[in-house]
């Protein structure tokens, strides 16, 4: 069964335990020595692989020992940068001041009139 947005939750959960099951064993696992090397009961692998709901960590701790929890990554991209991260990175930007605007902020700078060739006498 293909899981996709129609299929209830229930179905997905039972989808999911079904074919965590067939992994476990492929792997030549009990379900003890799994709950044993993913240090969860064996009560909690048994609800997984009946489509029963478990904590998240139980979850990643079986697909760890079932080397699947690569298949994550299927979910989404890694994260990028922040917007903060990526600031930083581009530094600060230049920006041009005009004598206008210098003037009113009180910075002394040239007077435009008292500015001269340097060829008058």
């Amino acid at each position: 069964m293909k899981l996709n947005n129609t299929l209830t939750d229930s179905a997905v959960l039972e989808e999911l335990g079904k074919r965590l099951a067939r992994a476990r064993i492929a792997a030549l696992l009990t379900q003890a020595e799994l709950a044993d090397r993913a240090a969860v009961g064996k009560r909690t692998v048994e609800r997984i692989e009946t489509g029963k709901s478990v904590q998240l960590i139980s979850l990643i701790r079986v697909l760890r020992v079932l080397d699947l929890l690569d298949a994550f990554d299927a979910i989404g991209p890694e994260e990028g940068p922040s917007p903060m991260e990526m600031l930083e990175r581009r530094g600060k930007v230049r920006r041009r001041v005009s004598t206008r605007s210098s003037r009113r902020s009180g910075v002394s700078g040239p007077n435009p009139t008292s500015w001269h060739w340097g060829d008058e006498r």
